[in-house]
């Protein structure tokens, strides 16, 4: 699991977050207008997740739990607890990646617009569900609850850290429940969520990391 990786994922839980018009009869495109829609109204909001990588090449399979908080612009941090502690945060300019076991940071810059994936723009407010993706309904991904409704989308223009992404929501709510993406090797990463809440006025600090002393710091001058 790399950092790229980060990004759509953050971006698409804001973007399907809350409360919205039922999901039930909606033709695809009714769909994604809706959620994005409702992205428009989500500044912030903190779910626990539990993520489940399934690799395509080496067919490995990686099951982790924790928190997740996210605040637009930019703003996320992720809080791994099982099997190992491990913290990614971003504070809106720049992404660190801390593995404590490891002793080790890996830190880089956020992409800027014009370098940045379709849906690492919905972070700063500027992407659009129902212009940058093609959304069909499909049945829901294995490992999803039962019940939930899930849209697909495939980008319109070709990304290189995923070939299609898939929002499972509650379809009564619309309420986000799951989110699954898959890449061109043909791994899959799959996030179940519980206990979302959103509009909670995030504090700043919550989106700011220090490399401690005595770790490994790696940052993109060093990797060139």
């Amino acid at each position: 699991m790399t950092i790229r990786l980060w990004l759509p994922l953050a971006a698409f839980l804001v973007a399907a977050s809350g409360g919205a018009p039922a999901a039930q009869q909606q033709l695809p495109a009714e769909l994604a207008a809706a959620l994005q829609k409702k992205y428009a109204g989500v500044h912030d909001f903190s779910a626990d997740f539990v993520q489940t990588y399934r690799g395509g090449v080496l067919k490995r399979q990686l099951k982790d739990t924790g928190r997740v908080m996210v605040r637009k612009p930019g703003k996320m941090r992720w809080e791994y607890q099982t099997p190992e502690e491990k913290l990614f945060v971003s504070d809106g300019a720049r992404i660190y990646w801390y593995v404590p076991q490891d002793k080790h940071v890996e830190i880089r810059s956020v992409p800027a617009d014009d370098e940045a994936s379709t849906p690492a723009l919905f972070l700063a407010g500027k992407g659009d569900i129902t212009r940058d993706f093609t959304p069909s309904i499909v049945e829901r991904p294995a490992g999803q609850a039962e019940g939930t409704q899930a849209l697909k989308l495939v980008p319109r223009t070709p990304q290189a850290e995923y070939d299609w992404l898939i929002i499972v929501v509650d379809p009564s709510t619309l309420s986000l429940r799951g989110l699954v993406t898959g890449d061109s090797q043909g791994g899959t990463s799959s996030f179940t969520f519980a206990n979302l809440k959103e509009n909670l006025g995030l504090a700043d600090k919550l989106f700011t990391f220090t490399p401690p002393r005595g770790v490994e710091v790696v940052n993109e001058s060093s990797r060139r």
